[in-house]
């Protein structure tokens, strides 16, 4: 017979990690999203985030689905704001939550849940069509940066994290010719997995 971890509560309650859809465990009136579980989430600002691979770049993610009980309670609701920033990791970029935002109420609680690291990179050089680029892009304030340094003003693509591209070239001189970016995207790239207990109430 298969052996799985056993998570003891008052209830004697067995549950099996990882898990992909939270179990709702209650003791003293508590509710809890327990660790391992896997939120999914999405980006309704681009469809790629752009930043340079020492860039720590502040991102509100939204939760893309239901996540419920055992039994089909709701315990948390799609819709709900997951603030957050996008930071250097091993070889790439991770997002790392710091709070929760509920819709409707405003509430703010602190969650500890993470993506995977992201890797994905590509090689902007001068010369090369920076519109074709960033069409749908939203770019850390270092990125822009670097490329600000490279094609000059482009203050029209969207900065986050910092000041407009523009004035961050200002601070900048020339000779540039390249640059390596990392690129998230967040829809498919930015789940994420509770490192430890949530509790709700």
């Amino acid at each position: 017979m298969t052996a799985f971890p056993i998570l003891t509560m008052t209830s004697a309650t067995a549950v099996p990690k990882p898990y992909s859809i939270a179990q709702l465990f209650s003791q003293s009136q508590q509710v809890v999203v327990p660790a391992g579980t896997v939120i999914p989430v999405k980006y309704d600002e681009a469809d790629k985030i752009v930043v340079a691979p020492d860039d720590k770049t502040p991102v509100t993610l939204t939760v893309a689905a239901n996540i419920r009980s055992a039994s089909g309670t709701i315990l948390l609701r799609e819709g709900t704001q997951i603030k957050g920033e996008l930071r250097p990791a091993e070889g790439g970029t991770q997002f790392v939550a710091q709070e929760l935002i509920f819709r409707n109420t405003n509430r703010r609680l602190p969650i500890d849940a993470t993506s995977r690291t992201i890797t994905e990179r590509e090689t902007i050089k001068k010369g090369a069509n920076v519109s074709s680029i960033l069409t749908g892009a939203a770019v850390g304030a270092g990125a822009a940066a670097a490329l600000s340094e490279i094609f000059g003003d482009i203050d029209a693509i969207k900065v986050i994290g910092g000041a407009g591209a523009g004035a961050l070239a200002g601070l900048l001189l020339g000779g540039r010719r390249q640059t390596e970016e990392i690129v998230v995207r967040p829809n498919t790239d930015l789940d994420l997995t509770l490192q430890s207990d949530l509790v709700l109430r």
